[in-house]
């Protein structure tokens, strides 16, 4: 899967502007399928465009510039769909935050704690979010089974955080004692 396919697929849904197909890669509900950055979505659409698997217009606004407005055509629609049969590649799981556990050890308990709870809130937080999109959309059973397994995965990793943020946080090193003469 590539920033093409992800294009291709958000149009497969309808219409929508190369801000909202951006908007969606990168920090709406298509951030969860792959890596796509604000440089690479609008050359993918472009591509797209050069090779007839997405048409545009432009619309005028009143007071704010024109918008561009992607289409998905039906060789798109079938290139779609050709990409999805394909073999899937490994998932990519990169995490900041385990690089950091990683060298707990390192850092001082105080540091070492408060990453850790601003970890746990922010799986919080998206698990919070998982709900809010369910509640929000109109889900059919496969937006359903995709939510579910989001739900699980944040469920999951508060649970160990609660669980286990402890032992990372024994493992960072202890702040100097400050001397009373200080």
């Amino acid at each position: 899967m590539n920033v093409r396919t992800l294009c291709l697929s958000i149009l497969y849904e309808g219409e929508s502007t190369g801000y909202e197909i951006r908007r969606q890669c990168v920090e709406g509900e298509c951030s969860y399928f792959i890596e796509a950055s604000f440089g690479s979505i609008y050359p993918a659409l472009a591509k797209l465009e050069d090779e007839k698997m997405v048409t545009s217009r432009t619309e005028q606004q009143d007071g704010k510039p024109a918008r561009k407005i992607y289409s998905i055509t039906q060789a798109g629609r079938e290139e779609f769909a050709e990409q999805l049969a394909q073999p899937l590649g490994d998932d990519m799981f990169r995490s900041a935050f385990l690089l950091f556990a990683r060298f707990a050890h390192i850092l001082p308990r105080s540091l070492v704690e408060a990453r850790c709870n601003e970890f746990l809130q922010t799986r919080v937080d998206k698990l919070k979010h998982i709900e809010e999109a369910a509640a929000k959309h109109n889900c059919n059973a496969a937006d359903t089974w995709v939510i579910n397994y989001g739900r699980a995965i944040m469920e999951l990793a508060e649970q160990h955080m609660r669980t286990h943020m402890h032992e990372l946080i024994t493992l960072a090193r202890a702040e100097p004692v400050k001397d009373a003469a200080e």
